[in-house]
């Protein structure tokens, strides 16, 4: 049974730690709005929360009066925050490696109490600005995000969540920050094997999301995404009662934020488009055009229905978008030494260094296929959902009879893209953004 939306979280810590002498502070009787999120839009994790200072503080059952923290503590910048909260299911949301202060903003100060919000990062957010991508790289992107996130932003490989690569790509650091790199090659990357387990499937299932949770880093396939089961259910209704048949809580509300946008589809080039694929090694050119109809049967979708296939044809059958890419023959052959490499390049003349016309094109449009359809819900506070889970939804279908179903053709599997849980004295939420590329319910898993 879902818990009630009025009921309040339990702050089980929340201390900010001096940067000068290691002392600490429970900020959680002076924090009443905090705010996590996650976004498989985004590198890092954040928090943002309110805090009211009165000037006094609670010495055993004695009030006293107090400095304030932003110059009592100091907060200057970079100062530790250790966050654990517990919502009414039991689920702990416990940031083991902390988030830091990124910046104090909208501080309104007075002479009996200050009121300013502090932004939270976490610590790769500033160990990115510290560090560039410097070397040579060659063999399978999913090898390669490894080793940057290991070796040059020394993160926890524990924390690790990465989907193997098919293909590779051989490139140069370009002294480029290491999160930029990680999603530049996301865009690049093609899953190995298919959903049978076997083969792999360049041409079909291109594109990756590259971010960040409370449990680490995820490279992580689209398509092996919608393949995974969903990890929670839900139902809205028009009664109070929490509801019963399986559903883990009541969506307290939601709204439909993008469900056909035509136009934007058509000039994002997300149903037809054609590209010039330039190979200045032999002087030739290869023209490439891309049918969205045509990747039906390569993709895992949340959905039965292909949306594509429920645009009208005559919008569709023609390209609206060109894309000119230049071929990278001859640059950056495998190989340790010069030797090596003159080697494989002489061995392998007109090979690409990337399988781009087979993949960057059909990368680009998985994105853009993603997010066609968005829509909003506000649940119970549930902090066992984290971005990149899938859930189901149920929303009623208009009818006119009292007896009203469920909508076949809105409900069914999301994937949760960006989560805002949000914590406050009296109440106690999570708005979840849900993004799924297709219509029509699957029943059970994604890929039904």
């Amino acid at each position: 049974m879902a818990n009630s939306p009025a009921q309040a979280a339990n702050i089980k810590k929340l201390l900010i730690s001096s940067n000068q002498d290691g002392s600490s502070a429970d900020i959680s009787v002076i924090a009443p709005d905090i705010r996590y999120y996650e976004s498989v839009m985004s590198n890092v994790t954040t928090c943002s929360m309110v805090l009211t200072e009165s000037g006094f503080s609670m010495n055993g059952n004695d009030t006293v009066a107090s400095k304030g923290l932003l110059d009592g503590l100091p907060i200057r910048g970079g100062e530790r925050v250790d966050i654990s909260i517990e919502d009414n299911y039991g689920n702990i949301l416990n940031l083991k490696d902390g988030l830091y202060v990124n910046r104090v903003r909208n501080a309104q100060p007075g002479t009996q109490n200050d009121v300013y919000m502090l932004d939270l990062c976490s610590k790769e957010y500033f160990a990115n600005e510290q560090s560039r991508v410097v070397q040579r790289y060659e063999g399978k992107i999913s090898d390669n995000v490894i080793k940057i996130l290991r070796e040059v932003l020394k993160t926890d490989s524990t924390t690790f969540n990465i989907d193997s690569t098919a293909i590779e790509y051989n490139f140069i650091g370009n002294d480029r920050k290491p999160l930029y790199v990680c999603t530049w090659l996301a865009s690049k990357s093609v899953p190995l094997g298919t959903s049978s387990g076997s083969g792999n499937s360049v041409g079909g299932a291109a594109g990756y999301l590259f971010y960040q949770t409370r449990d680490g880093f995820h490279f992580k396939s689209i398509d092996k995404i919608f393949e995974q089961s969903p990890v929670k259910n839900f139902l809205y209704n028009n009664i109070s009662e929490a509801p019963s048949g399986g559903y883990d809580a009541k969506i307290l509300s939601y709204n439909i934020d993008r469900d056909v946008d035509l136009k934007e589809g058509m000039t994002l080039g997300t149903y037809n488009n054609r590209s010039i694929f330039f190979d200045f090694y032999s002087m030739n050119y290869k023209v490439v055009n891309f049918d969205i109809g045509e990747q039906k049967n390569k993709l895992s979708t949340a959905g039965r229905k292909f949306a594509p296939d429920q645009v009208a044809r005559e919008f569709t059958q023609s390209p609206t978008r060109l894309f000119s890419h230049i071929l990278d023959v001859g640059t950056i052959p495998r190989g340790t030494t010069s030797d090596a490499q003159l080697k494989n390049w002489k061995d392998n003349p007109t090979v690409s260094n990337y399988d781009a016309e087979r993949s960057m094109v059909q990368s680009v449009m998985r994105y853009n296929q993603l997010f066609s359809i968005q829509t909003n819900i506000t649940i119970p506070l549930d902090l066992s959902i984290k971005a990149g889970d899938l859930i189901t939804c149920e929303f009623p279908e208009l009818k006119g009879s009292p007896n009203k179903g469920s909508n076949d053709e809105s409900g069914g599997i999301y994937m949760v893209a960006h989560v805002c849980h949000r914590v406050t004295p009296e109440e106690s939420f999570s708005s979840l953004s849900l993004v799924r590329d297709s219509f029509g319910k699957n029943t059970g898993f994604a890929n039904s």
